[in-house]
């Protein structure tokens, strides 16, 4: 490892949507115990970037309305460039992670985080984050709510679209 390549600290912010009521709620509704209803976002370079219903946004850490972070995890750090990065974000924007792709359960937050935090660090994001879906999909109950939640496009107010808003 050269140490003349500047390295820079990546992060995954994780918040809790629910703010507490999944972890008491979800044994009545869901017959299961879950932490949370987690969105994530990925801290580099000073920012926060995150993938919802606008497509992929980026603002200062804490910056959205969800206010600070429930836990960060420390993905480790990257030799990845500032502009190489947001090169790889504007082509992301542009074809995976447009607006339009944005779905609840297959293609959410969390997915973007898990692909870019590989991209950056090799890591991925938690399993019990990004095993979330296929859960609540396994109960009854979530089979019900599916039509429901699959309308839903989440995107934290507070961010700049860096790309890719609802493109059709």
């Amino acid at each position: 490892m050269d140490k003349n390549i500047p390295r820079y600290n990546v992060q995954l912010y994780i918040y809790d949507l629910s703010r507490g009521m999944a972890r008491s709620l979800s044994p009545i509704m869901l017959g299961k115990q879950l932490g949370g209803i987690w969105h994530t976002a990925i801290v580099a370079y000073g920012d926060e970037f995150f993938f919802g219903g606008e497509g992929i946004s980026s603002c200062s850490p804490g910056g959205t309305m969800l206010g600070p972070p429930d836990t960060v995890v420390e993905l480790g750090e990257t030799e990845v460039t500032e502009e190489i990065f947001m090169d790889y974000l504007s082509s992301l924007g542009e074809t995976t992670y447009r607006g339009d792709r944005y779905r609840l359960f297959e293609h959410n937050c969390n997915t973007f985080t898990n692909e870019v935090a590989q991209f950056l660090t090799g890591r991925t994001i938690p399993s019990y984050i990004t095993d979330l879906p296929s859960e609540v999909l396994s109960t009854p109950f979530g089979q019900i709510l599916r039509p429901i939640l699959d309308s839903i496009h989440i995107a934290p107010p507070g961010g700049n679209v860096i790309n890719g808003g609802r493109n059709v």
